[in-house]
């Protein structure tokens, strides 16, 4: 099963020195019931669209969460065993939740299949969007607009071997 994990780039660093990018349960999302149903499509890449989308959106909450962190997003994709991400069927049909999973065990790098990276032009927005988060949150659409400004802009694949570079530890 492909998942989507938020990180940040010092995260996706941390991880490339440890080798794996937590112990479980870890956050990630993934195409799930609620998700297939909210979306409407049968379409498996636009659904792992969404996911990674999803997981982009959690990555800005983890920025919001940190002022010291570069401001780019950041989703590692990663193959896991199926039946080792599982929806919380308590926040089932919470739209804050959907694709939301939690990932059991270990979640080795190794097993990621790629990277995906804000560019360097999208910063300002992300920045923006960082800052707005709270006030959209609590129903501003004003902030909610800047938020929204970040997903237009589209998060970069890299290939793992890209890691060091991204993470800024050199190739």
């Amino acid at each position: 099963m492909r998942v989507y994990v938020p990180l940040t780039l010092s995260g996706l660093a941390e991880a490339y020195k440890t080798g794996e990018l937590g112990a479980g349960p870890l956050l990630a999302y993934a195409v799930t019931p609620a998700l297939r149903e909210w979306y409407l499509s049968d379409d498996i890449e636009e659904l792992e669209y969404a996911a990674l989308n999803r997981a982009a959106l959690a990555s800005l909450r983890l920025l919001a969460a940190d002022a010291g962190a570069a401001r780019r997003r950041v989703v590692v994709a990663v193959d896991v065993a199926d039946g080792a991400a599982v929806a919380d069927p308590d926040r089932a049909l919470d739209p804050s939740a959907l694709g939301e999973v939690r990932v059991t065990g270990t979640v080795r790098l190794a097993k990621a299949a790629a990277v995906h990276v804000d560019s360097d032009d999208a910063e300002e927005d992300v920045t923006a969007a960082a800052d707005a988060l709270k006030a959209a949150d609590a129903g501003d659409d004003d902030a909610q607009f800047v938020v929204d400004g970040a997903e237009d802009h589209e998060l970069l694949w890299y290939a793992t071997q890209e890691i060091p570079n991204l993470a800024g530890l050199g190739g």
